[in-house]
């Protein structure tokens, strides 16, 4: 995966090249009758195809009623992380909702990287978002699990249905967790200073042992058997199962804001370690 920072660089006005920084992203197709639509792909398909500046302030939803015991209101006016400038930010969406189902998800995921691909925009960040309960907060996740998979999917398969075929398990070299290589308490920080304070943002450490959890390891698991030495930058979004327009206008704000947040963090972590480099070099000349 592509380090933030070198991203894909496009040619500008006085042949000067411009960074782009690439983020996939992912939403599911709905798998439970009670909830006919599943809001992570709502959220995923009404994103714009780059990240807009910070609203300034964003006063939440028109018509949105947030969850009992928040109150609305605005961005602090003094937030930990201030919006920073950042390169222009395109969000790559996965052109259709991804099969709630074991097969489709371990097939599909490597062809979401373009790793291999000189045609296509190299993927520098990842968020897989996904459908949990009725509840009022939004959480992205920090570890995902390569076993105990207990559920079936939609096409009645458990992924111990896979493993038993003759084709060899993938990862079963890898860990029994994996986890993303971005700095979740940083990432949480900046995705709450630019979301509205009624939003609760959480840290969450089970993903659920379901496509979610399995769509989340298969990703970062790719990643791993591709290059064990590169940073896994990729994060799940858990998002509420109300799918009304007005949480879907939520979300995706709120989509929005986790992006700038994770590239923001990528961009301060490369700052940071230029201006180490740039030390040990002046140490080195005296």
């Amino acid at each position: 995966m592509g380090s933030v920072g070198t991203g894909t660089r496009n040619k500008v006005s006085g042949g000067e090249e411009e960074e782009t920084i690439n983020v996939l992203i992912t939403g599911f197709a709905p798998f439970r009758t009670n909830f006919p639509i599943n809001p992570s792909w709502e959220i995923a398909k009404s994103l714009p195809e780059y990240l807009p500046p910070p609203p300034t302030p964003f006063k939440g939803i028109p018509g949105h009623v947030p969850p009992p015991g928040t109150a609305t209101g605005t961005i602090p006016p003094h937030p930990t992380n201030p919006p920073i400038p950042l390169p222009k930010v395109r969000l790559l969406v996965h052109p259709s909702p991804i099969h709630v189902g074991y097969r489709a998800v371990r097939n599909l995921v490597p062809s979401l990287w373009h790793l291999d691909s000189p045609s296509t925009p190299k993927i520098d960040l990842a968020v897989h978002i996904g459908m949990a309960g009725p509840r009022g907060f939004y959480s992205i996740e920090r570890r995902a699990h390569k076993s105990n998979y207990t559920m079936g999917d939609v096409d009645n398969n458990l992924l111990s249905d896979l493993d038993d075929e003759s084709a060899p398990h993938p990862w079963q070299d890898l860990p029994e967790e994996l986890l993303s290589d971005l700095d979740m308490e940083d990432v949480l920080q900046r995705w709450r200073d630019h979301s509205p304070p009624y939003s609760d943002l959480r840290i969450s450490e089970d993903a659920g042992h379901y496509l979610c959890d399995f769509i989340y390891y298969s990703s970062l698991a790719h990643l791993v058997k591709n290059n064990p030495h590169e940073r896994k930058r990729v994060v799940f979004l858990h998002v509420p199962s109300e799918a009304s327009p007005a949480w879907v206008k939520v979300g995706r704000e709120l989509c929005l804001s986790l992006v700038r947040g994770m590239v923001e963090s990528e961009v301060v972590r490369r700052e940071r370690g230029s201006k180490v480099e740039d030390h040990q070099e002046e140490v080195g000349e005296l």
